[in-house]
């Protein structure tokens, strides 16, 4: 089966358009203000304008406060919410949008994740992802993909140190539904580099023959 992809941390038309060119499947939106990818309402809206069909927009918060998401979502056509803090399963839920949560595998022990991912009954799936729990993520590091949960009955997605020389490799040793790229496809801090996205995408190309 294919393994889909999702470009975070998107600040600019430009790599939007490059991404979704080379075969992206999604494209995140980081609405948190300490991140050097944070974008506000207005670029949001121009590079949700500028998606063709068929690629989704995911909203990216982090313990934020309804009041923040509610405006987001009101002049920003995201078609997912994902939530990379210690947001409890009533909150994610309470946007009545389909949403994902993050879980970070740094101090999760055997039965760990899915004691964390069943409290969330309504999430679409879950992202794996390097940090700790109560941390930021997208910290650029990778993990020990054998902690990664398998059977679990939901999509999972990885996260945490992909880039295009190593997502081969990490394919090749797990299943998973679809991995995020966010630094791993980087020049600098939220700006994309398309050299290293086309590279990840023939990787991928190989690697699916």
């Amino acid at each position: 089966m294919k393994t889909r992809v999702k470009i975070c941390g998107i600040t600019r038309i430009e790599d939007a358009q490059a991404v979704c060119d080379y075969g992206a499947d999604a494209i995140g939106l980081v609405f948190y203000e300490k991140s050097p990818r944070n974008v506000n309402i207005q670029q949001a809206q121009e590079i949700c304008a500028s998606l063709p069909p068929f690629v989704t927009s995911v909203g990216l918060f982090l313990d934020a406060s309804t009041e923040f998401v509610d405006s987001v979502l009101a002049s920003v056509p995201v078609d997912l919410l994902q939530f990379h803090g210690s947001e409890h399963p009533e909150y994610c839920a309470s946007f009545n949008r389909p949403y994902i949560k993050a879980v970070g595998m740094k101090d999760m022990q055997d039965g760990d994740f899915a004691r964390y991912a069943d409290q969330y009954t309504d999430a679409k799936g879950f992202l794996i992802d390097s940090h700790g729990a109560g941390e930021a993520g997208g910290t650029g590091e990778t993990f020990d993909w054998s902690n990664i949960p398998q059977g679990y009955d939901k999509p999972i997605i990885l996260a945490g140190g992909l880039n295009p020389e190593n997502v081969a490799v990490a394919l090749q040793q797990v299943s998973v539904y679809a991995i995020d790229l966010s630094s791993g496809v980087e020049s600098q801090p939220g700006i994309k580099d398309k050299q290293k996205i086309k590279q990840l995408f023939m990787n991928l190309i190989k690697k699916q023959r």
